[in-house]
C-alpha cells in the first residue's frame, strides 16, 4: 500500500493531537478527514493557488490552527513567548 509521510513541527501535531483526543480518534484519523475534505473541494480553481501558497509558506511559518511555538519576543525588554493551545481547537468536548 502507497504511503503519503506528512512531517508536522510540535507546535502542529500537538494541536492535531489534541483534537483527535477530544473526537477519540488517532491523528491520522484527523489528517485522512482533512485529505477527504480537500479532495472533495478538488475541482474549486482557487483551491490549487491555496496549496502552492500554503507549501510554500509553511517552510517559514506555523498555520493558525497550531499550537504557538515558544519564540522570542519581538520587542526589546519582553520576555520571550511561552507556547499557547491553538484558539482554532477546542480543549474540551462540547455537547
Amino acid at each position: 500500500m502507497p504511503a503519503i509521510k506528512l512531517h508536522l513541527e510540535d507546535a502542529e501535531y500537538n494541536a492535531v493531537e489534541r483534537y483527535a483526543t477530544l473526537l477519540n480518534v488517532k491523528p491520522e484519523a484527523v489528517a485522512y478527514a482533512a485529505l477527504n475534505r480537500l479532495m472533495l473541494d478538488a475541482r474549486n480553481p482557487d483551491l490549487r493557488t491555496e496549496i502552492a501558497q500554503t507549501w510554500d509558506w509553511h517552510r517559514h511559518n506555523l498555520p493558525l490552527w497550531s499550537d504557538s511555538a515558544h519564540g522570542p519576543h519581538g520587542y526589546e525588554g519582553k520576555r520571550d513567548s511561552e507556547p499557547e493551545p491553538s484558539r482554532y481547537v477546542p480543549n474540551e468536548r462540547t455537547p
